[in-house]
Parts: C-alpha cells; sequence; structure tokens
C-alpha cells in the first residue's frame, strides 16, 4: 500500500515537474519572440543565442581601431539595455549582401534611422568586432568581408530600440550575422532615437548637392516613410538645412545654400501633400556639426513634431 501511494506521488511530482518545465518554454519563447522588434533572417540557421542586460552596454558609432589593446573609437556609447544578440550561419546559396538587404529593407518599413555603417577595411579588424565588441570569436573572417551598421526605431507601444547588424565572411568561406535587438531603458540618450513620450519622429536625413539647382538623394522609401511620420493630426514638419563651409566661402554664403537646400525641399514636400502651412523652415548651415560619423555636411533633417495631448502643435 506504502509503496503504491509513493509510485502515485512520484508520478503526480513528475507531471507537475513536466508542465513547469513546459510552462517554462513556453514562457521563454513568448519573452524571446517580445525581445525582437526585426525578425531574424529566414535563409540562415540560428547557431546561438545570448541574452542582454547590461547598464552600460557598448554601441559603437564608428570605425574601430586597436590601440596597445585598447579599443579606440571616435563615437561610441554606453546605454542600459535590455535584448539579446543572435548568432546565424547564412545558407550557402545566399550572399552578405542579400542578408544585410533583408535587415535594411524591415529597418526601413520600421521607420528605423541609420546611425552608422561601415563595409569592409574601413570598419577596422574583423578580430576587434568579433572577440573584444561581441566576443563571438566566430565572427572572426577577413577584413575585407565584413560589414556593420547601427538603427535605432520606436515600436508601435513607444518603446525605443537599437539594433545592431554585423556580417562576416570566414575564411572557410562560411558566411555569418550577429544581431543585436536592445531595448533602451529608461534615461537611455542615443543619437537619433526619440526621447520618452515620442511627440518628436525622425530625423529622416536627405543629402543634397548643387548650388542654384539643388538636388536631392532620396526615393520612394524615404519619401514614404515621410509621409507616414506626417499623417499623425495636427503635426508640424520641420525641414532644417545643413551645410558645410567651403573654402573661401563666408558663414553667410553657407547658410544661405542651407537655406535655399531647405526651401527646395519644403516645396517639394507641399507639392506631395504636405502643406508648406504645416511646415517650419529652417537654415542651421555649418552652425551645429553632426556628430553621426559619414553623415554628409550638406543634408536637409526632416523631423515631424506631435501635436500636445489635447491640442494643436
Amino acid at each position: 500500500m506504502l509503496r503504491r501511494d509513493g509510485i502515485r506521488f512520484a508520478a503526480l511530482l513528475c507531471g507537475g515537474f513536466v508542465r513547469t518545465v513546459a510552462t517554462l518554454s513556453i514562457l521563454m519563447m513568448s519573452l524571446s519572440a517580445a525581445a525582437q522588434v526585426i525578425p531574424a533572417f529566414p535563409q540562415a540557421t540560428l547557431e546561438s543565442r545570448v541574452e542582454i542586460r547590461s547598464d552600460l552596454h557598448r554601441v559603437m558609432l564608428s570605425p574601430i581601431r586597436e590601440v596597445r589593446n585598447e579599443i579606440r573609437s571616435e563615437s561610441v556609447i554606453r546605454v542600459p539595455v535590455e535584448g539579446t544578440g543572435q548568432l546565424l550561419q547564412l545558407d550557402s546559396d545566399v550572399s552578405r549582401e542579400d542578408a544585410r538587404r533583408w535587415y535594411r529593407n524591415r529597418l526601413s518599413e520600421a521607420d528605423a534611422t541609420i546611425l552608422f555603417e561601415c563595409s569592409g577595411r574601413d570598419c577596422g579588424r574583423s578580430n576587434v568586432w568579433a572577440n573584444q565588441i561581441f566576443s563571438q570569436s566566430t565572427l572572426y573572417g577577413r577584413d575585407a568581408d565584413q560589414d556593420y551598421l547601427a538603427a535605432s526605431l520606436v515600436d508601435s507601444s513607444g518603446q525605443r530600440w537599437l539594433v545592431l547588424v554585423y556580417t562576416v565572411t570566414r575564411g572557410n568561406q562560411r558566411k555569418y550575422a550577429w544581431i543585436e535587438q536592445l531595448a533602451l531603458q529608461d534615461g537611455a540618450v542615443v543619437p537619433g532615437v526619440a526621447a520618452a513620450g515620442n511627440r518628436i519622429q525622425g530625423p529622416v536625413v536627405v543629402p543634397w548637392s548643387g548650388s542654384v539647382s539643388v538636388r536631392f538623394e532620396w526615393d520612394a522609401d524615404l519619401r514614404r516613410r515621410i509621409s507616414n511620420l506626417a499623417e499623425v493630426p495636427g503635426s508640424r514638419v520641420v525641414v532644417a538645412g545643413f551645410s558645410e563651409l567651403g573654402p573661401g566661402e563666408t558663414l553667410e554664403q553657407a547658410v544661405e545654400n542651407a537655406e535655399n537646400a531647405a526651401n527646395t525641399m519644403g516645396a517639394l514636400l507641399d507639392r506631395s501633400g504636405i502643406s508648406s502651412s504645416r511646415q517650419i523652415i529652417r537654415a542651421i548651415g555649418p552652425m551645429v556639426q553632426s556628430r553621426v560619423v559619414g553623415q554628409p555636411a550638406n543634408r536637409v533633417e526632416i523631423l515631424v513634431v506631435a501635436p500636445p495631448q489635447g491640442g494643436q502643435e
């Protein structure tokens, strides 16, 4: 009798343990999905996944170099984050460019802002990225066959995210991608990421060239992104013109060039359905220097400012 009761108790205990494990597994799968704002590249195999939780997570926003065993970079931030890192091995019949393009398209669909990107030897040494930055020795490949981008976005719930994408080809021709998706915690300050409250969206950066006749480097995706941001009723659209200070050029001339570019962009937006009555045009010229490495001096930045609660902006 005691033996039978003991067996029954053990079975109940085992069943409860199995149910608990199953529940925890489902919960962990749910948390895993919640920790991703961009889906994984479908033509790849997940090699490993790590949880990232740090009050001072290091994010590189410029090329890196190693000097006396110290990592040097012109632009690096340390921010409080929670998220995941995923190591993916790409399928043999796809290229790193395929994966990179796929992630850029998903980021564009999410209205993300590219904070920094580099390719090849311009990024620095692959050994440093693999072992010192990401702590993933598998990512050590050829310096000429690597690329990296850092992007920021705000999801539909108002949560701010950083997404880092690094791809590399190893000497054995295997191709890998390392993806970090990081939810920014309160108090984090990152260029291009809207602060809590998310009333200010952008900037959307559009390079320009020319003087009398201004030409913009933008495409249908950028135009669609601006239109989507400006759909908020009562929002204002800020068009800020920036310019470089050329050799022999006065500050006034540089600001005038920036004003011409901003006004031209404003006219284009007006024709595309964003009325000039909603626009605020500002000429900044060279008086504010960009801290984002690789960002062109001659550019227009477009911000959309939502109205305060209960009223017009």
